[in-house]
Order: C-alpha cells, then structure tokens, then sequence
C-alpha cells in the first residue's frame, strides 16, 4: 500500500468543524464538505506523494523524531480523523503552528539538507518508499527532495499568510 502525503490549509472554523466531526474528514479532503465556510471554499493544497518521509529525515535528522516545529510530517499538531493508525493519520495544526513552521522554514538553507542526505543512511532507517539508493528514470532524489522542499516552504508561507490552519493527511 502507498503511503502518499497531502497538505491542505483549512480555516479556523474548519479545523474545530474537524475536531468536532472526524467522520467527516474524508468528505474534506474529497473536496465534498467545506462546513459551509466560503473562504474555506478557497484552499491551497499540496501533495508530496510519497516524498514526505525523505522530507522528514532531510527537515529533522531523524525518521520519527526531531524537534518541532519541524518534525510536523509525523508528529505534532492534534489528531483528526476516523483512520485506523495502520492506515496513516491526519493532524491539524492552527495557524500560529503554521506561522512558526513557515519560519522554521524559511530559516533552513539548503545546503544543511544536502548535508544530511545520504542515501545508504535513508536506506538503513528504512525511510519510506524505501528505493533511495535505486535511482530510477534519471531522477536524482536528493534534487527531487529539494524541489518538493521548495515548494513545501512556498506553499507554508502562502498559508501562514492567509492566517489558516494546516491539515497532514498521510495515507
């Protein structure tokens, strides 16, 4: 079964809706279910498919650990969602979260993440999908890494400005 990431900011109103009704997490991210908040209705969204455990490793140092705010691929803001645990999670985080995220960020260089790349390393801590040191179809992971790095910060700094919350759906 993949494992595949999806952020998606939410409004405040849409993360207490959440908190209060798990059930309805799936009609969220199906795009089904705004709970009736129109500015809800205009959400940023970003998949990092099955990127987001090498994000992780490169953002903290660590598969499962790290300090937040930067360990928010696997751990941190607050459970949402009817999911069973071996089918992934969802976690929201309120956008003072975000805004310390976006920082957090913004203030990472890239040279520090290709400091901490080392494919044999992924590969020993069995960082998900698990083919790090496989190369496939000339595509460089560590760049592929980067590239979702830099649209990750974009689209964390686009949320935090909005002042919205941020929903990690992993599944």
């Amino acid at each position: 079964m993949e494992m595949l990431c999806t952020l998606r900011s939410a409004t405040e109103a849409q993360r207490q809706a959440l908190l209060k009704a798990p059930e309805r997490l799936e009609d969220f991210l199906d795009d089904e279910e705004d709970f009736g908040d129109p500015e809800g209705a205009k959400f940023l969204e970003l998949d990092v498919g099955e990127t987001w455990h090498g994000l992780q490793y490169l953002l903290t140092g660590t598969a499962w650990e790290g300090a937040a705010p930067l360990d928010f691929l696997v751990r941190g803001g607050e459970e949402v969602g009817d999911i069973p645990s071996d089918e992934g999670t969802a976690r929201v985080f309120t956008p003072a979260e975000v805004k310390q995220l976006s920082e957090a960020l913004r203030a990472l260089s890239l040279d520090t993440l290709r400091g901490r790349f080392d494919a044999g390393k992924l590969q020993q801590l069995d960082i998900y999908p698990g083919t790090w040191d496989e190369p496939a179809d000339d595509v460089d992971p560590l760049e592929e890494l980067l590239s979702y790095f830099a649209e990750l910060r974009k689209f964390l700094s686009q949320v935090a400005q909005r002042g919205h919350s941020l929903l990690v759906h992993i599944g």
